[in-house]
């Protein structure tokens, strides 16, 4: 049986694969031309290699991560967003549409915080980890709270974070024009905490993160073969390091890694 009540399988399966979706050209297979693309530090590769003791495909293969790693952040915040689009009572407007809010959740019946107050909708600002945002964007996000309360008086504003300190629902309390400010009506909120409030279910996070990896494993198996990147990095390198006239294989290997950095440099040159 299917064991979340919030989110139907089919959903939920449509959505993992929607996320896998929007990798889009991060999936895309890695050649040398795209590995260097915004040159490669040959001195730092070589250096992490030697002193993490790994092989040349580990290092390359690490360096591949790092690089579809860097965008892939964005996509995970598609994932905790749009979930909400398909539990009761909320909306994910479209970028831009009613005010830029990432989640609406309404509730006629009432919403009650923490602190006792009752509101029938919450606004919710999302990101992705709890140190994402500078304090002069943590300013602007809390003065759009505070207008938005001034529009409506029977809301709340949240910032909720997936990868939070800690779980809580709590005042949030930050600095703008260098001065500390706070509302009871804006807050900081864990996503296991948001979820709690929009489903009734106390460990709903916890129970979508359990049927998770079996789903996505599920997903990437009935999607197309190209999402599997078949990178020919290492591949290309061997064979620029067998042109090299050079004995010692890793040192060729090396030189090979050296020419993507520094080609028309002195000596490289030759």
């Amino acid at each position: 049986m299917w064991p979340l009540t919030f989110i139907s399988e089919e959903n939920f399966k449509a959505h993992v694969q929607n996320t896998i979706q929007k990798y889009g050209e991060k999936l895309e297979a890695f050649d040398l031309k795209r590995f260097n693309k915004n040159l490669i530090d040959p001195v730092k590769l070589i250096f992490d290699k030697t002193v993490y003791q790994l092989s040349w495909p580990e290092i390359v293969s690490n360096e591949i991560f790092r690089q579809r790693d860097k965008s892939n952040n964005n996509d995970i915040g598609y994932f905790h967003q749009r979930i909400f689009q398909y539990m009761d009572n909320c909306t994910v407007p479209d970028n831009g549409e009613e005010g830029g809010w990432d989640v609406i959740y309404q509730n006629e019946k009432g919403i009650a915080l923490p602190d006792g107050s009752v509101v029938s909708r919450i606004y919710v600002e999302m990101k992705n980890k709890h140190n994402t945002m500078n304090s002069a964007s943590a300013g602007k996000t809390f003065i759009k709270m505070q207008n938005q309360l001034l529009k409506d008086d029977d809301c709340a504003c949240f910032l909720v974070e997936a990868i939070a300190q800690r779980s809580q629902n709590i005042k949030w309390e930050t600095t703008v024009d260098k001065v500390r400010v706070g509302h009871k009506l804006i807050r900081r909120v864990s996503i296991d905490q948001f979820y709690a409030l929009v489903t009734g279910q106390d460990d709903a996070f916890y129970q979508m993160c359990m049927v998770l990896p079996k789903v996505i494993q599920e997903a990437v198996k009935e999607m197309d073969a190209t999402f599997v990147p078949n990178d020919t990095v290492m591949e290309e390198l061997q064979a620029i390091a067998d042109e090299q006239n050079i004995e010692s294989k890793e040192l060729s290997v090396a030189m090979a890694v050296y020419l993507l950095g520094f080609s028309s440099y002195m000596g490289f040159d030759q």
